[in-house]
């Protein structure tokens, strides 16, 4: 079994299992009802996602890896709360039990959450992490 960290509405992998999306917000102009269908995410866990406050710092200014490292702290330190520490350690508990995949919808992931997410629940022992 295994997690994987994905871009939202690209296509599934084989074996990818359930598709999580760790975003603020649902797809533009996608009915609730086809966000599975189009391989956005068939479970929806905005409190993964960074602040809408963080993210509006981040969308302020041109990334540079100072600002992205600034970005990932601060992200780190949200995921550090109750509520997504309690997300992480269920994911991680499913990892193990079967395939499951999170995701955002940015192109760049080294310049996503998602990367830092895909560190966070490896650091907590997730299975996999491709």
């Amino acid at each position: 079994m295994s997690l994987r960290v994905v871009r939202l509405g690209t296509p599934r992998a084989r074996d990818e299992g359930l598709r999580i999306g760790t975003v603020r917000r649902p797809p533009r102009g996608v009915k609730k009802t086809e966000y599975a269908r189009l391989d956005y995410y068939d479970v929806w866990l905005p409190e993964l996602a960074p602040t809408a406050a963080l993210v509006a710092w981040a969308q302020s200014k041109p990334w540079t890896d100072a600002r992205w490292s600034a970005f990932a702290r601060r992200y780190r330190a949200e995921m550090r709360e109750p509520e997504p520490q309690r997300l992480l350690e269920l994911l991680v508990a499913l990892s193990k039990q079967t395939n499951i995949s999170v995701g955002c919808y940015c192109e760049d992931e080294s310049r996503c959450h998602r990367s830092v997410l895909r560190e966070l629940l490896a650091e907590a022992g997730a299975e996999g992490s491709g």
